[in-house]
Order: structure tokens, then sequence, then C-alpha cells
């Protein structure tokens, strides 16, 4: 029996969001507190993987800079909880998983934005003149926790 606010898969989907939310915190510290990026050039990593530290004012592509954090923070934690709610009705390990990932992400930007007034970007993919957008950990997750969910939109089969 489902709860308004939690779920038979609402164990999994908290794990994984909890587990996000500390990878991304961590990595961000890592590039902040011992590398220094913010104080440094670009670090080549591979042929095509460098970090870059960009701090992001906007959301996703740097769209919506405002230097109103404050309604992207509000923003953020009312649609984190509306995710929530949400995992909570999950039908599925992939639902709960994909959920879990978004809010993690959702949440670690949260606290770049409380914290520095901006989202810590430092992973940058380039192939010769082509140049990826800068992100981070919880970009990643919510990607793909976003693909999860549509995943589980269109090919999870449920009884009905």
């Amino acid at each position: 029996m489902t709860t308004r606010f939690w779920g038979p898969f609402s164990p999994l989907g908290t794990i994984i969001m909890a587990l996000i939310f500390v990878a991304d915190q961590l990595t961000k510290y890592w590039i902040l507190t011992i590398v220094n990026l913010d104080e440094r050039d670009s670090i080549a990593v591979t042929p095509f993987l460098n970090l870059t530290m960009a701090w992001n004012k906007g959301v996703s592509y740097g769209l919506l800079t405002t230097h109103a954090q404050q309604i992207l923070i509000l923003m953020s934690i009312f649609i984190s909880l509306v995710l929530f709610i949400w995992l909570a009705r999950a039908a599925s390990n992939i639902a709960a998983v994909g959920l879990g990932f978004i809010i993690g992400g959702a949440l670690g930007n949260v606290v770049d934005r409380y914290l520095h007034g901006a989202v810590a970007d430092f992973v940058h993919f380039h192939w010769g003149s082509f140049n990826w957008y800068i992100f981070n950990v919880a970009d990643i997750a919510i990607v793909a926790g976003v693909l999860l969910m549509v995943y589980d939109g269109f090919f999870e089969k449920r009884s009905v």
C-alpha cells in the first residue's frame, strides 16, 4: 500500500538520491578545494576531456541566467518535492532510480546556488574545434534520470 509521501520504491529512490547528492558534492569539493580549479587554467585529462571551471548562474546550457538565485533555489526545491511525491507513487525500480538521479542532482545544484551563488561546472568534453558544454556530476545524473524516466514510460509493462 502506498502513502502520499512514501511508497514501495521510495527506499531505493531515496538511497540513489543520497548517493548522487554525495557524489556531486564530493567531486565539487575536490575540484574547488583540492584541485583549486577556480584558480587554475583548464587541465587536460585526455585529448578530448578537460577540467575547466565554469560558474553557471542560470540553468541548463546557461539558460535563464539571472541574479535571482533565490528564485532558482526555491523552484528547484519545489520541483524536487513534487518529484519526491512522484517517487512515492513509482511503479518500478527504473522509475525510482530515475527519480532518485534527478532529485539528487537537483539538490546538489541547489547547494551550489546557496553556497556560491552559481553552480560549479567543470567537466568539459571537446573534439578538435567542437566544444560540448561544461557540466558536473549533478547534470549527468539529471540527464540520466530523465532518460530512465523516458525508458520507463515507453517500455516498462504495467498491469492495468
